[in-house]
């Protein structure tokens, strides 16, 4: 592979993930009116919901991608906590979306009472704390947006603790969770041409 496809295949692969950050952005939006009453529960909002986690999973690698260089092993063990509890929260939107809605609340409750109400703590708190490790590292190795990170991070605790906070934090904090990602998203778009302006240098200065 020659060095100029090197150097274009990352961009490449920004450009799809952050566009990935747009749909995750996207489908948020749609969850947080589907709860809030806005939109009708309907088989595509059920099936949408997961979506946008699969889509974050986009935009986490995506944003690793322009920070790898810089960051070290906390951002690698950030984003990896972080890809992993967002596989884990597509299990768990699909089981909220289209299992739950078509059983009884007693049936849900003694399914929450047991393993499953354990897998779903277990992947929030991952989700929370890979989280809080990665937008950590991004504010200290990036020039992303300060305020996205925080509202990214802010967003976040919600939606890990849903069981804990009101339905309108939650509501609040999908909305919040999308604004974020695609301020980020679009940050990624912007650093594009800078991260292939390091690429290239790093390797002219690698073959002097």
């Amino acid at each position: 592979m020659s060095s100029k496809i090197e150097v274009l295949l990352p961009a490449a692969l920004i450009r799809i993930f952050a566009f990935a950050g747009f749909i995750s952005a996207a489908i948020l939006l749609v969850n947080a009116a589907k709860r809030a009453g806005i939109i009708p529960t309907s088989p595509f909002t059920q099936l949408a919901a997961p979506i946008a986690q699969i889509a974050a999973i986009g935009l986490v690698i995506g944003m690793y991608l322009l920070i790898s260089r810089k960051a070290g092993t906390l951002a690698t063990l950030g984003a990896v906590i972080s890809v992993t509890s967002l596989a884990g929260l597509v299990g768990v939107e699909f089981v909220l979306n289209l299992v739950f809605p078509y059983i009884g609340q007693d049936v849900i409750a003694v399914l929450r009472s047991g393993p499953l109400g354990i897998a779903l703590t277990v992947v929030s708190m991952l989700f929370l704390l890979g989280t809080v490790i990665f937008m950590l590292t991004l504010w200290r190795t990036s020039s992303a947006p300060k305020g996205a990170i925080i509202l990214y991070a802010a967003s976040s605790l919600p939606i890990a603790l849903r069981t804990v906070f009101p339905e309108t934090v939650l509501q609040l904090g999908l909305v919040g969770l999308a604004v974020a990602a695609a301020f980020l998203a679009t940050w990624m778009l912007r650093s594009i041409p800078r991260a292939t302006a390091d690429e290239v240098a790093a390797r002219a200065q690698a073959t002097r």
